[in-house]
């Protein structure tokens, strides 16, 4: 399969995994971001064949295990109006709220639907003028481009049906803050190859200079990964600093200027909360005044909202990379896929659900 086939290879892979022991003479922490990557990484089971020297911690790269809870209880309370058809892609349903998920509200008789695009939403308002169509629209930079033409388009309709409860988040402000951390101990970065794809690598830049940092732009099959973990170690080992790029097959350094415009024409960036992680600035994009008439928020009246988070969840160290998933004391035994405590032991790219898959224990 080509463009498949290639970055799987194990001959090739072997070759990586012997350069990199090779080149790692002290204790190095990376991260990647994205939890696609985690899953990759733990699959292949490219954390094992790593020198011990080199310490391999997951990110917040995964838009489902971020979105604040008092998005997820609004989603839930929107999901409960009788005229509302909420709509979300998969991931969320299943994703604890303070009391219940999406997923129990439809059990209930709520009208929740699973689509597998903001523009599958849109159709439905036009199907359904009698109805309010909700759109949960979760997601970093890759699914915001999407998110923005569905908005701009049901402007261009004239729907008056259609909103979305609007949980947009950015990469960069969440680097800074891990690097801000006094605590942290992160020294190079995995930077996710789609949210770059779209956006390019040049917001990365002025980071990687400020904290003096290597970062990556590094795509998602194993011999992606083994190379950009590789181009990292070398980075730190030489005392370098910088942006490169291993995923040249799909990142430029400008990204894709069209998405952005169309991004740029609806969204303005904000300060949002992080699930487990707290208020981060300028991490979030929020519709631009223009369009506020499509702000689910706004529409319902959506105030009074109070949240009750799991006492014993530690998604937040998790996903800042200060501690592994098996660190909880609930991991695999109170938390689990089928009865999760947190989003990142729900969602296809949480660290807890690929530790859990890939049976990684202490």
């Amino acid at each position: 399969m080509k463009f498949v086939d290639e970055y799987r290879r194990e001959e090739d892979a072997r070759k990586l995994i012997a350069a990199i022991h090779r080149l790692v003479t002290k204790p190095w922490t990376i991260m990647e971001v994205c939890g696609g990557q985690t899953h990759t990484i733990l699959k292949s089971g490219i954390d094992r064949l790593l020198p011990p020297e080199v310490t391999v911690v997951h990110g917040p790269g995964c838009p489902v295990c971020v979105t604040p809870l008092e998005l997820i209880d609004k989603a839930i309370a929107l999901a409960r109006m009788p005229r509302i058809i909420f709509t979300s892609f998969g991931d969320m349903l299943r994703v604890p709220g303070s009391d219940g998920d999406l997923l129990s509200v439809k059990a209930q008789g709520g009208d929740v639907r699973m689509v597998y695009s903001p523009l599958d939403a849109l159709r439905l308002a036009q199907k359904n003028p009698e109805r309010e169509i909700v759109f949960f629209a979760v997601g970093f930079e890759t699914t915001a481009p999407a998110n923005a033409m569905a908005i701009w388009q049901a402007r261009q309709m004239g729907l008056k049906n259609f909103s979305v409860l609007c949980a947009q988040v950015r990469v960069p402000p969440a680097i800074e803050l891990i690097l801000n951390d006094p605590h942290n101990k992160v020294q190079g970065f995995i930077a996710a190859g789609h949210v770059c794809t779209v956006m390019g690598y040049w917001e990365y830049e002025p980071i990687a200079e400020k904290y003096r940092v290597p970062i990556v732009v590094t795509g998602f099959e194993p011999l992606d990964l083994l190379q950009g973990i590789y181009m990292v170690l070398r980075a730190l080992e030489e005392g370098r600093w910088g942006v490169e790029n291993q995923y040249v097959r799909s990142v430029r350094r400008e990204g894709n200027l069209q998405a952005q415009r169309l991004m740029g024409e609806v969204f303005q960036i904000c300060d949002r909360q992080w699930r487990g992680i707290g208020l981060v600035r300028g991490g979030g994009l929020c519709l631009k005044p223009e369009f506020s008439e499509f702000d689910a928020e706004r529409r319902f009246g959506l105030q009074g909202i109070t949240v009750s988070e799991s006492p014993v969840c530690i998604a937040g160290d998790i996903l800042q990379g200060k501690k592994k998933p098996y660190d909880c004391p609930a991991f695999g035994r109170d938390c689990t896929p089928e009865h999760p405590l947190g989003a990142p032991m729900v969602s296809s790219e949480g660290a807890c659900a690929a530790y859990y898959q890939y049976g990684r224990e202490r």
